[in-house]
């Protein structure tokens, strides 16, 4: 009886410690897509309300930086305006990446930084939300990241097809419909990350 009770004992440990060592391997890491001076008034024609997306992103920001979770910044290479913008300066010790295509995985070491980091999902946020914030996501859930985009904190611009123009509003519904459609990832308000920031940060299984 003893060594049966031994013997569960060892079992239930077992267990216990591969259940903790699952949940360990969910980290999340913060990417800022292209929040960069040239998508601001005065460096260039800016985006349709960069100002408010740069402030919420500045408050995603804060909050991975007090939860000490691992932030990436990425910048696309510009010979005007390409400074990351103040709202979101990187710390010394932050990683920031220079890329020069439309998608942040390529030709860079993004991918090798965030399996180093052990980096299972991704909170996107960034500029412009048709080009670079979307290459960045379709390209992590291809890598097999679990992705959420932050909607406040990304931002677009009026665009033109033929002889249509298409107003930035609706670019940015667009995008973040065929996102959410194709599974690519689930897109939240800054509102729903504050209120349930320990969800987000801190996945414990599936959503």
């Amino acid at each position: 009886m003893r060594n049966l009770l031994l013997g569960l004992s060892f079992l239930l440990l077992t267990f216990s410690t591969h259940a903790q060592q699952n949940t360990n391997t969910m980290k999340t890491a913060l990417l800022i897509v292209d929040i960069q001076n040239f998508y601001f008034p005065g460096e260039g024609p800016g985006l349709y309300r960069a100002d408010s997306a740069a402030k919420a992103a500045k408050e995603v920001l804060q909050i991975f930086r007090r939860e000490k979770q691992l932030v990436v910044h990425v910048r696309h290479q510009s010979k005007k305006g390409f400074e990351i913008h103040s709202s979101v300066t990187p710390l010394p010790e932050e990683k920031v990446i220079t890329k020069q295509e439309v998608n942040s995985f390529y030709k860079t070491d993004l991918l090798e930084h965030l399996k180093a980091n052990q980096v299972t999902n991704l909170l996107i946020i960034g500029m412009q939300t048709q080009m670079c914030l979307e290459g960045a996501v379709r390209a992590a859930h291809d890598y097999g990241f679990d992705c959420t985009v932050v909607q406040d904190a990304c931002a677009t611009r009026d665009v033109k097809f033929g002889d249509k123009m298409v107003k930035a509003a609706d670019v940015q519904i667009a995008i973040l419909a065929t996102l959410t459609d194709g599974k690519y990832a689930r897109v939240i308000d800054l509102k729903e990350f504050k209120e349930h920031t320990d969800k987000y940060l801190h996945p414990q299984k599936e959503f």
